[in-house]
């Protein structure tokens, strides 16, 4: 009876998680959110979901640390002690870097600032109390697996050879957790925990629904060079198709094979799209 905590599952991604996995009667999904009243609220309208009697949702912001020692606690009595998988899904994406280069965001020095502090508030400082909050019970666990959901903005490979500008101070925040990855890779490993950094492809989740058009012109040039490195490219992926090419890539993965703090694609590899 496999146990995954996940964050972040109010849409999007996360919720396409605890949709697939509580499909198994036999698996415990525990979605951790801000706002739990909603959540149970949306889970309870969606006829696929609301007889799943697997499905816990917990209330905490990861940028909460107290809030997230209670979301373990609550775990621990839902699971009996332990847990198999962390999923840390939940994450900030910031407009304001969405378009516009590093050096055109140096304009407005005050916003850089307080972006990028809120972005490494919830991507990387936020999953660093996530992991230490829940590492006792993944330690009891039996898959022992704590999977970060990245991005493969952060590949600076990827970033140099196609000088994509998009999305700089969220894909920092996004090459920073890959390090702290590898960071707890190389403490926990040698404890039979795998620790991953997992990129989902480009997703359709809403975010370019409100562009301009100048916006969206810098969107389309971002597009072109994704298709220029991968020719098959045909636009955004849907979460349903991202969720399953992520839990492949999840349950196959492991120490033995090399995976402990890498950084992967949602297709087990490093081509990102």
């Amino acid at each position: 009876m496999p146990s995954y905590v996940i964050t972040g599952v109010s849409r999007g991604i996360g919720y396409e998680f605890i949709r697939q996995y509580s499909n198994d009667p036999n698996d415990t999904v525990i979605g951790l959110v801000r706002d739990k009243t909603a959540t149970l609220r949306k889970v309870s309208e969606d006829p696929d979901l609301n007889g799943r009697h697997n499905i816990h949702i917990v209330q905490a912001d990861v940028t909460d640390y107290n809030a997230l020692q209670a979301a373990a606690a609550e775990t621990a009595k839902i699971t009996g002690g332990s847990l198999d998988y962390l999923i840390a899904n939940a994450g900030l994406v910031t407009t304001f870097d969405a378009y516009d280069p590093i050096g055109t965001l140096g304009d407005q020095p005050e916003m850089l600032t307080k972006t990028l502090r809120e972005l490494f508030d919830v991507n990387v400082i936020g999953n660093i109390h996530l992991f230490n909050s829940f590492l006792p019970l993944i330690l009891k666990g039996q898959a022992k697996k704590v999977i970060t959901i990245s991005s493969g903005l952060a590949d600076t490979v990827l970033t140099n050879r196609y000088d994509l500008t998009s999305g700089s101070l969220y894909s920092t925040s996004k090459a920073a957790m890959n390090m702290v990855v590898a960071k707890y890779s190389a403490q926990y490993k040698k404890d039979g925990v795998l620790f991953l950094a997992l990129s989902p492809g480009m997703v359709e989740v809403g975010h370019f629904k409100d562009v301009t058009a100048e916006q969206m012109e810098a969107v389309g040039g971002m597009l072109a060079k994704f298709v220029e490195y991968a020719p098959h490219f045909k636009g955004p992926i849907t979460p349903e198709q991202s969720v399953t090419a992520m839990k492949s890539v999840i349950a196959s993965a492991s120490i033995e094979k090399g995976h402990g703090g890498e950084f992967i694609s949602h297709l087990g590899n490093k081509q990102w799209l």
